[in-house]
């Protein structure tokens, strides 16, 4: 049994969706913010060596390798870049590190096998999903402490906040659904009908659309987020995971975990128009400040591909731990 195969056997036993969610609770990477450019340090989560790898991506080396809790599956930075929080997949727990000592500072215990994980636009806030309970928990960034818990969809997974802060969409894994949830009083306002298996999402920069990566149907539901509904469902490759925006719109990318690849997407024509070999089981994305990168973690070659947005080739594959799966730009 091959790593990506057996990523996959876990994630249908924890999730009970489908044989084809792939990812053990989060096959997909998330980031709080704007990431940053080539000069940027890139936040990987390693699920197997229970460490966050973090990258140079000026020099595409290693600087760091910090130990966490036990199955870290998620990562994401405030907008100030001093933490970065990880989800502890196995340990029910949120690690917290400090960016510049890279040590954890504190450990906050959450929901059943927490998944993904985003940070307000204001850092005052970190927004947790929690596959196993069904829910979100909601971290108090100043205090370091659970202060509410939102029961959303069946297995949640990808989390994205809006600018302003007010709204928080959460994909809802084993409901094809995704949740709108008020942000000031922590309650359900609507449900979006999407695809199969929705895994990660995200934003568009106008704020206008909501791009969701189904895991179990190979496509991407691109919603309307004025009249909250999809308006097109776009074909990608085999069990898209990981997604990304570029900061100008213009393209969307998303990580196929069985096509080795990344789908990029023509945000004007709704439709793929190319494809980037890059290494085995791509789940987590990550997406430059300036859009000039996309950053991929290879789960099967631990490794990280760094993919150029403009010739749309990889330009370096850097080892990184064992299992990488969620990415994070500070």
């Amino acid at each position: 049994m091959t790593r990506n195969q057996d990523m996959g056997r876990r994630a249908a036993a924890v999730l009970c969706v489908t044989a084809a969610l792939l990812g053990p609770g989060n096959p997909a990477g998330a980031s709080a913010g704007p990431p940053r450019g080539p000069g940027a340090l890139v936040y990987v989560a390693d699920l197997d060596s229970d460490t966050v790898s973090v990258v140079d991506a000026r020099t595409g080396r290693v600087v760091d390798a910090v130990p966490v809790g036990h199955g870290p599956d998620s990562v994401a930075v405030g907008p100030d870049g001093s933490r970065a929080y990880v989800t502890d997949s196995a340990a029910d727990t949120v690690s917290v590190i400090d960016t510049r000592t890279r040590t954890v500072v504190a450990t906050v215990p959450v929901g059943d096998e927490p998944s993904r994980v985003t940070v307000s636009p204001d850092g005052r806030r970190v927004y947790v999903a929690d596959v196993r309970s069904d829910d979100v928990s909601v971290i108090d960034a100043r205090t370091l402490t659970v202060t509410d818990t939102i029961a959303v969809g069946d297995a949640p997974l990808g989390v994205a906040v809006t600018p302003d802060g007010r709204t928080l969409y959460v994909a809802d894994a084993g409901s094809g659904t995704v949740s709108v949830v008020r942000t000031d009083t922590g309650r359900v306002t609507g449900t979006i009908r999407v695809g199969a298996g929705p895994t990660a999402l995200v934003l568009t920069p106008d704020g206008r659309s909501l791009y969701v990566s189904n895991l179990s149907s190979d496509d991407v539901s691109v919603v309307d987020l004025r009249r909250g509904v999809e308006t097109d469902r776009i074909p990608v490759g085999d069990r898209p995971a990981g997604i990304g925006v570029r900061p100008d719109g213009r393209e969307v990318y998303v990580a196929d975990i069985g096509s080795d690849a990344v789908s990029v997407i023509r945000t004007a024509a709704r439709a793929v128009t190319a494809t980037v070999a890059v290494g085995h089981g791509p789940n987590g994305l990550a997406v430059a400040r300036d859009g000039s990168r996309v950053y991929v973690s290879d789960f099967d070659s631990d490794t990280l591909s760094v993919v150029d947005t403009t010739t749309h080739r990889v330009r370096a594959t850097v080892p990184v731990g064992a299992g990488p799966t969620g990415v994070a730009v500070a």
